[in-house]
């Protein structure tokens, strides 16, 4: 009868998590999602709009959605530019978590998170997006401030990572968004560019925000190279879940219990370019790790595990059809590209060949990640139009359609809605 209620409950939880958006790229980690259904393919400033919420400012950060709560960060408008002639001038804005009513957008509550907002060109300080796992949320700021919530808006801890380890140091500012699994927090400070500080990543207990283990990720990139603005994954090898950190010039391997590196692989800037930073994380699909380079060149597919330097033995694919900023999503069976111009590549996860190739969607910067869900991918450029095209290896455009405000955030889809993030809305999107 325990075991009976084990597995139940297992069953319980690991649905209502594939049945939400916990974290920036979803319940599967990988910018997809296979319960949502129904969504629309079309829609307009009214059309199809269930409610539309006003925001303070901008963010980059993704929503993310449990049950009928929305969560997104947000600063407030007045934020000063960094890095030009004159130097840096003290910011006073204010930097928020915002719990929005899922139902008709109503605003359940805004926590100030931070203080002193630095815009940093095509982000600020509130670009990492929170996490959650039903009961609480997290987040982290762009100026180190790692925080819990309750569901009720009530503050549990609060970590100051800049004060306790270093400022950071890069050239854009800290945009990473924490990865949760199980009971830890998985957080990557790679950096380099404005510091000779060595570049680290950290568990934390959810509970309590304690640091479980914390070391050194070192790398031999130079310049503005070291500068990493991704998430960490989770690869399966041998039955065990190994901690995956990919940029500085390389994809690393952690033990999840001591964040001990196990392997690391290289081949990720062949010219030796000073200016190599990266912003997509990689995409996995068991022990299979897809990471991309600067503008893509190159997009390198290997097998995760083995000890010590790895290069050149566990490779799967090579090519030159990676993307820059926004992270690719995959169904398993499909790597989906999508590069930060509107270009849209279809690959084999297994060989890497070209189902489809160099596909125009919408002209226009693209910035946010691709959504997968409902047999769909929606992709936002950054004025703020989506294109909707088929999913599967025949490249065919369902829909097109804008909303007049600027764009950075990811889509995300739950159930029958869509949900996007522009500069001055949270929206809700549903057939009417």
């Amino acid at each position: 009868m325990l075991m009976t209620r084990c597995l139940l409950t297992v069953a319980f939880l690991a649905g209502n998590l594939a049945a939400n958006w916990p974290q920036w790229r979803g319940p599967l980690s990988n910018g997809s999602t296979t319960t949502a259904k129904d969504l629309p393919v079309q829609w307009s400033q009214e059309q199809n709009v269930l409610w539309r919420t006003k925001t303070p400012s901008w963010s980059a950060a993704t929503p993310i959605v449990w049950n009928d709560t929305v969560f997104i960060t947000s600063a407030e408008e007045g934020f000063v530019q960094l890095g030009q002639r004159g130097g840096e001038e003290n910011a006073k804005d204010k930097i928020f978590l915002i719990a929005v009513n899922r139902k008709d957008g109503t605003i359940r509550w805004r926590n100030q998170i931070d203080a002193g907002n630095r815009l940093y060109r095509k982000q600020n300080s509130a670009s990492p997006s929170p996490i959650t796992d039903g009961k609480h949320v997290w987040i982290m700021t762009g100026n180190g401030k790692l925080l819990c919530f309750t569901f009720a808006g009530k503050e549990v801890w609060k970590r100051d990572i800049q004060a306790e380890y270093g400022q950071f140091g890069l050239n854009h500012g800290y945009a990473s968004t924490p990865l949760l699994h199980g009971d830890r927090l998985y957080v990557q400070v790679l950096h380099g560019m404005k510091t000779d500080d060595p570049s680290y990543i950290f568990a934390a207990d959810k509970n309590t925000g304690k640091t479980i283990w914390k070391v050194e990720r070192p790398t031999d990139a130079k310049s503005e190279s070291p500068d990493n603005y991704g998430t960490p994954q989770l690869a399966t090898v041998d039955g065990k879940l190994q901690l995956i950190i990919s940029g500085a010039d390389y994809a690393t391997g952690h033990d999840l219990a001591t964040g001990k590196e196990l392997w690391r692989i290289g081949g990720f800037n062949p010219t030796d370019n000073g200016f190599n930073r990266t912003i997509a994380s990689s995409v996995v699909i068991g022990s299979d790790v897809y990471t991309t380079s600067t503008r893509g060149r190159p997009f390198i597919a290997f097998k995760a595990g083995g000890s010590g330097t790895i290069t050149g033995k566990n490779e799967i694919w090579t090519n030159n059809l990676g993307a820059d900023v926004p992270t690719p999503t995959t169904d398993g069976k499909y790597i989906y590209v999508l590069n930060d111009i509107g270009i849209m590549h279809c690959l084999d996860a297994k060989t890497g060949k070209p189902v489809y190739e160099g596909q125009r969607i919408e002209r226009g910067t693209y910035s946010s990640s691709p959504l997968l869900a409902d047999g769909k991918i929606y992709s936002i450029n950054e004025e703020g139009t989506t294109t909707v095209i088929k999913a599967g290896p025949t490249f065919e455009i369902l829909g097109v359609s804008k909303l007049e405000n600027n764009t950075l955030a990811s889509p995300v889809a739950v159930d029958n809605q869509l949900f996007i993030r522009t500069a001055d809305y949270l929206y809700c999107i549903q057939k009417k």
